[in-house]
């Protein structure tokens, strides 16, 4: 199993939490929007690159980039899918560890746990 969350910097946090809030609810925000965020956190491009790239100024590649950050944020507030990956995903691992050590019962109960939250 690989390193958890704690080994990363708050940098590879917010860029990894970023991916994910894209994955669940990019296609919602506007194209130009997804784009510029995309650019920034997936491709690591900077904010005058991204700039210079669109033909915008750097000031607008920041205010983009907040704004779009403000309705990812928002949508997850509303709809928690990215919290609820985050337990799915911490039960299977912990059901793993479970079965690792030879806790069948344990594992079930954690799969059966997961079963009803979906």
């Amino acid at each position: 199993m690989m390193g958890g969350m704690n080994d990363l910097t708050e940098l590879e946090r917010i860029r990894i939490d970023t991916g994910l809030l894209l994955d669940f609810y990019g296609q919602l925000l506007s194209d130009r929007a997804r784009d510029i965020l995309e650019r920034y956190y997936l491709d690591d491009y900077s904010l005058a690159e991204i700039a210079e790239q669109l033909g915008i100024s750097r000031q607008a590649v920041h205010d983009r980039l907040h704004q779009g950050l403000e309705s990812l944020n928002q949508y997850e507030a509303k709809l928690n899918l990215l919290e609820r990956f985050r337990q799915q995903r911490d039960g299977l691992e912990t059901a793993l560890r479970a079965l690792d050590d030879g806790q069948t019962g344990q594992a079930r109960g954690i799969i059966v746990h997961l079963l009803e939250l979906l």
